[in-house]
């Protein structure tokens, strides 16, 4: 029955490919999540994988994130300061929100990619420096990262919007998806890696399990505003 139906976000990284064949390898994954993460150019990804993912969104009622990043110059992002990191943050902002802006669409979370997720996810201090220039930025935006202590924390101390996040990326993080469900333990989004061979394979057994929604809608739908 629908009222036994079990939502959460899914989301995945998109735009990060110039190579054509790759891009749409990837793009085809589109229609099955409900937000979308879009590389801002700095770290990885070119205006035109930008633009070509922004249009592939702009028909199809997804939620547009932020995939932000470190570019590889930086060799030690620990010693960064806070105006550092807010200039990268705030560079990467600008650009992808530019774009959805020529499409009249909007950013509604941010998420960071590679050594930057896993450092915000390791260290709290890194992680509210991100989450003070995305709050800079615009205060509603919604902070995605690891589903840890430290997010917890960073929302309760930068007063941020946050979305816990479970990584699938193999059989047995499904298994610990059902048992997360078991226990009533939900993190607010799914976060698949589509560059792995199987991605195909574990979309579909996590969709089996629970169904797409965005996280601002779920949100909603629990304060009891909406059915």
């Amino acid at each position: 029955m629908e009222d036994n139906t079990i939502f959460l976000d899914f989301n995945a990284n998109f735009g990060q490919y110039s190579d054509s064949d790759a891009a749409d390898r990837c793009d085809k994954f589109i229609p099955l999540f409900s937000s979308i993460n879009i590389t801002c150019g700095f770290h990885a990804g070119t205006p035109l994988s930008i633009k070509r993912t922004i249009e592939h969104c702009k028909f199809k009622n997804k939620v547009i994130g932020a995939l932000i990043g470190l570019s590889d110059k930086i060799t030690d992002p620990l010693n960064l300061s806070a105006e550092e990191v807010e200039s990268i943050v705030l560079y990467q902002l600008g650009a992808l929100s530019s774009f959805a802006k020529a499409y009249s669409l909007n950013i509604e979370q941010v998420r960071p990619d590679g050594i930057m997720y896993d450092l915000a996810r390791d260290n709290k201090e890194f992680s509210i420096k991100i989450a003070n220039a995305i709050k800079k930025f615009n205060k509603w935006f919604i902070y995605v990262g690891s589903a840890c202590q430290n997010l917890k924390e960073v929302s309760d101390e930068v007063k941020i919007n946050t979305a816990a996040e479970f990584i699938i990326n193999n059989d047995s993080s499904i298994d610990e998806l059902r048992e997360k469900i078991k226990a009533n333990n939900l993190p607010d989004t799914l976060h698949f890696d589509l560059s792995s061979d199987n991605a195909d394979d574990l979309i579909k057994k996590v969709t089996e399990i629970v169904k797409p929604r965005p996280v601002n809608f779920n949100n909603v739908v629990s304060s009891g505003w909406v059915d």
